[in-house]
């Protein structure tokens, strides 16, 4: 759910790790809690766009794809600001695209949270380095909104 000054903007349905929720390095577990984008990478990319590293190989994928599962389309790079979660930056833990949007709504990553392209460029164009990102284990607050 994306929410600017405390007002509901948009959802997006994501997914996450298939091993669960969790912090401990090695895990490819979703880590929970407070975070902030720390890095931006893709900008101007096409949707379907394979990064390799946070570097575009050149090759770009439709969605659901066969055969392979890379990070495509863009990259929000996040750093931990709780405790238990500060390892989250050199986990390398991601708000990416996935090829595989049609595992999108079930668990399915190694531990960062996937979103259909079309979404995550919305979301990219959305969201600056600095933004707030709660990732918690409960579903979303639909009544309040």
């Amino acid at each position: 759910m994306l929410v600017r000054d405390g007002e509901f903007v948009k959802t997006y349905p994501v997914s996450t790790s298939k091993f669960g929720l969790g912090s401990r390095s090695g895990s490819k577990r979703t880590p929970l809690g407070r975070m902030e984008v720390a890095k931006k990478i893709g900008g101007g990319a096409p949707s379907g766009a394979v990064f390799k590293s946070r570097r575009r190989t050149g090759e770009i994928l439709r969605p659901n794809a066969r055969g392979r599962d890379p990070i495509v389309t863009r990259i929000l790079w996040l750093r931990g600001l709780d405790r238990w979660n500060r390892n989250t930056y050199g986990r390398y833990i991601y708000i990416h695209g996935t090829p595989e949007e049609r595992k999108i709504g079930r668990p399915a990553s190694y531990g960062c949270i996937r979103m259909k392209s079309r979404d995550v460029i919305d979301l990219y164009k959305r969201v600056g380095v600095g933004a707030d990102v709660h990732i918690v284990r409960e579903g979303l607050p639909y009544g309040r909104y």
